[in-house]
């Protein structure tokens, strides 16, 4: 496995690349020794780490990737899965630098914790629960608000994307937050755990509960045998939208045969196939709701 680390102009009041704000690797306790990553080159982009305002006023930790030729471009918040941000996620931001996009992964993380190098499941679940739902869309928020600050972003083309812990963040975001113009789904849960299961915070929404709320156009990308996200529950959130008349155009694409995790690919569950569909699908839906 050959890992890529990420070059670029960096500030120096910011940490250089030795002393990254992010561990540099694949998180320990999924990564497959039969895995292929995908390495995106850094050259002909800007990457840096940034600090941006999160919720309650934190300095949150964020990872950037932009084309360094001039003029204000779409941006996309990247939303990692529960691992935190490791290389697979700041290879996404990346991959969309080279479509011409700015890319911001903030670590909603960083308060409790960084989960990309652990093993221990109960420990990385301790981190990720303990980012609450005011939490996140404060921290989301942040991000918006200082992409709309640089002058390399088009401040109306702002779209954001998230993996499994991520998906579901992409939902809430749009329904919940202004100035998000779409938004791509990957595999994120639908409705709530059941009573004591992960992630089940107290009266906290999911985003069946806001299928009628949802103000921008979400694409969501399901696996057909995703063991965690049952595909009732991808036809409950169908129903809803449609009972909302979806005036958003929102839709999900279930992939037969494919498992929870399928675009991550350092992960055996990674599908070559449906992961290049989903893609391709991620861009022609940013761009045709005017994120570009």
């Amino acid at each position: 496995m050959r890992l890529l680390t990420p070059e670029g102009n960096f500030d120096p009041t910011r940490r250089t690349i030795a002393t990254s704000l992010f561990f540099a690797g694949y998180a320990s306790a999924a990564v497959s020794s039969c895995a292929s990553p995908v390495t995106t080159p850094s050259d002909e982009l800007i990457v840096e780490d940034v600090h941006i305002p999160g919720f309650n006023n934190y300095r949150l930790p964020a990872y950037v990737a932009r084309p360094s030729s001039a003029g204000r471009k779409g941006a996309i918040i990247v939303v990692n899965e529960i691992f935190g941000i490791h290389d697979y996620i700041k290879d996404v931001c990346r991959r969309f630098a080279r479509e011409g996009y700015g890319a911001i992964a903030p670590d909603y993380f960083d308060r409790a914790g960084d989960p990309a190098p652990m093993t221990d499941f109960n420990a990385i679940r301790e981190i990720v629960g303990a980012a609450t739902y005011s939490q996140v869309m404060g921290d989301t928020s942040g991000a918006i608000d200082w992409l709309k600050a640089q002058s390399f972003v088009n401040d109306d083309a702002i779209g954001i994307t998230g993996f499994c812990w991520g998906g579901t963040v992409v939902w809430m975001a749009a329904a919940h937050l202004t100035n998000i113009k779409a938004g791509v789904a990957w595999y994120g849960r639908l409705v709530s755990p059941e009573p004591g299961g992960f992630a089940n915070e107290a009266g906290r929404q999911w985003p069946y509960d806001v299928a009628a709320l949802i103000e921008a156009p979400v694409l969501g990308l399901y696996a057909g045998e995703d063991q965690g996200i049952p595909l009732q529950t991808v036809e409950s959130m169908r129903a809803g939208l449609a009972a909302a008349d979806n005036p958003t155009g929102s839709e999900i694409v279930v992939y037969p045969g494919v498992h929870h995790g399928f675009h991550a690919d350092y992960r055996d569950s990674y599908n070559a196939e449906a992961a290049a569909d989903g893609w391709a699908r991620a861009l022609a839906w940013f761009r045709q709701h005017g994120v570009r």
